[in-house]
């Protein structure tokens, strides 16, 4: 970093870092970052030519779990954003959580014409546009002009990261000049870091009012939520605890942990957006928005019990306190909604303005609303 925040890449007496470094300052749309973040990785891997499709295919993966589990959107009509929501609806047994591999096992087996179409669409500007920085001479109407008029005029410039074999659809080949080769794989963790950078930066444009970008480009690692659990098990030890959806008495040994406002919205594990379910429930209720007129006062309920214990009984306040350390990260909320000698009233009133902008923000991003039905849900 500098001193205005702005990530710096390292110094090669041979190249152009400049140019390199403005890759991506007139980014309307997604694609010249997963486009450039494909090639990165690939580099890294010893390819150095590589075709177009194998890059698109990439870029999908990599677009993959931000779009189908956490609903980020990638841009206004984005073509890889649709791409992705297009894969999912074809082939529902990919799930968001899909290892990689299946997904690109997928792309390389499928003739599916839309899909094919769209990956073609991937590729009519970002592989000639990316460069633009380096090609002075590049301006305007220059662009305007067919793929092989245009690879022929890119070919000619020089000092480039990479050059363009003859066009032959999605089997196009790049092929990465060596010195550019020796640099990315030299400075790999700083360029991904970079890369990286530029990415949450533009996604959180994009995405104003969504929590957590940063934690959202990849699946998550094992959530640990042992305190919290352990904490709710005391307490129906001492009261019976309703589940909110169900109804019914919660015990202990079928005890788990619910996001009321999904995870894979919010990316952390705050205490007040934290509730006891069943194992059972918790799996049907999935990523999915319970309905608020439905549930959110049982919520309030169930919360108020253990608030209401957790002053009365030293115990339970001992576990409380091990829990807030670790997931209630704003004085705030601990202070206006755990304060002693709240009504349930009052406690229903903070807890609720702490949970409602959340959850109305998850709504407008186009997370499912969810009722609980016995043994099926809707």
């Amino acid at each position: 970093m500098n001193i205005f925040g702005k990530m710096i890449l390292p110094y090669s007496e041979e190249l152009n870092i400049e140019r390199l470094s403005r890759l991506f300052d007139n980014t309307s749309e997604c694609y010249k970052f997963f486009w450039f973040k494909a090639i990165v990785s690939k580099v890294i891997n010893g390819e150095t030519k590589i075709t177009y499709e194998s890059i698109v295919d990439d870029m999908i993966v990599d677009a993959w779990y931000m779009v189908t589990e956490y609903h980020l959107k990638l841009g206004p009509k984005d073509t890889l954003e649709s791409i992705v929501n297009l894969i999912k609806e074809k082939n529902t047994a990919l799930k968001p959580s899909e290892d990689g591999k299946k997904i690109l096992d997928y792309l390389k087996e499928t003739d599916d014409r839309d899909i094919i179409s769209k990956k073609r669409i991937l590729t009519r500007n970002v592989p000639y546009r990316l460069q633009a920085p380096f090609m002075e001479n590049m301006k305007g109407t220059r662009w305007d002009v067919g793929e092989r008029e245009l690879i022929e005029r890119i070919n000619q410039e020089e000092r480039l990261i990479y050059y363009i074999d003859a066009l032959r659809g999605l089997e196009t080949k790049i092929i990465i000049q060596d010195d550019w080769s020796k640099y990315i794989i030299k400075n790999q963790e700083i360029i991904k870091g970079w890369l990286e950078y530029n990415l949450i930066r533009y996604l959180q444009r994009r995405n104003p009012s969504v929590p957590g970008i940063s934690d959202k480009l990849y699946p998550p690692h094992e959530r640990k939520l042992d305190k919290i659990k352990k904490y709710w098990s005391l307490i129906v030890e001492f009261e019976p605890i309703r589940e909110i959806y169900s109804d019914t008495i919660i015990s202990s040994k079928d005890l788990s942990i619910d996001h009321f406002v999904p995870w894979s919205y919010v990316a952390h594990d705050e205490m007040w957006n934290l509730n006891p379910t069943t194992k059972s429930i918790n799996s049907s209720k999935s990523n999915n928005l319970p309905d608020w007129d439905l549930y959110f006062k049982k919520l309030a309920h169930q919360e108020y019990l253990a608030y209401d214990l957790m002053w009365k009984n030293e115990k339970i306040h001992s576990e409380f306190d091990k829990c807030a350390r670790e997931h209630i990260n704003s004085d705030d909320v601990l202070s206006r909604v755990y304060r002693k000698d709240l009504t349930e009233r009052e406690f229903q009133s903070e807890l609720e303005a702490v949970i409602r902008p959340v959850y109305q923000s998850a709504v407008n991003c186009g997370f499912s609303e969810w009722r609980y039905k016995g043994n099926e849900s809707i």
